[in-house]
């Protein structure tokens, strides 16, 4: 299977980490390619409209070919810290706004989430997140494969729980 992970995060922390932790597991078996939007040119959707939903976006940048990775994997993993107490990062949402330019061949993907931020996961900044993605799933209807969020503060935390990178790695990554 072809996987691309969409890196919503621009430090190497806990967000990081979990990716790491996934690929561990889930390289053996699939193609993985990750997509870094901190270090691609790409310009908000503007919503002009003349995509249509399908024939690519009219931006002069890294749009086009981020989409076309996205849109020729079997399985996207959304990867995101949790921002300003209750959203995705912007990098990963400016992706996600750009993925409208060819949004009808994102239809029937397999999709994950990893979520980490620094309140407990019963907080209700998770929910709001996943919630983003329940609609963007019910729409594209979605094959959700998990959705899984992670309490780290510290740099290193996350690192340091085994519980969570053994799920990440040998129960989410290997089973796939």
């Amino acid at each position: 299977m072809k996987i691309v992970i969409i890196n919503g995060s621009a430090r190497k922390g806990n967000t990081l980490t979990a990716i790491n932790a996934f690929i561990k597991g889930a390289s053996e078996k699939n193609e993985i390619e990750i997509i870094e939007p901190d270090k691609l040119n790409i310009a908000p959707c503007k919503g002009c409209g003349v995509c249509q939903c399908s024939k690519g976006c009219v931006d002069k940048d890294d749009t086009n070919p981020t989409i076309d990775k996205i849109a020729a994997a079997d399985m996207i993993l959304f990867a995101t810290p949790v921002y300003w107490w209750g959203g995705m990062s912007a990098q990963l949402k400016l992706i996600i706004d750009k993925c409208y330019c060819r949004g009808l061949q994102l239809k029937n993907k397999k999709v994950g989430t990893i979520v980490v931020g620094g309140s407990p996961v019963d907080s209700i900044q998770y929910e709001l997140i996943d919630k983003q993605f329940d609609c963007m799933a019910k729409y594209l209807s979605w094959d959700m494969l998990f959705k899984k969020s992670y309490y780290a503060t510290a740099r290193d935390e996350l690192e340091k729980n085994k519980d969570s990178m053994n799920e990440l790695e040998g129960g989410i990554g290997k089973n796939l």
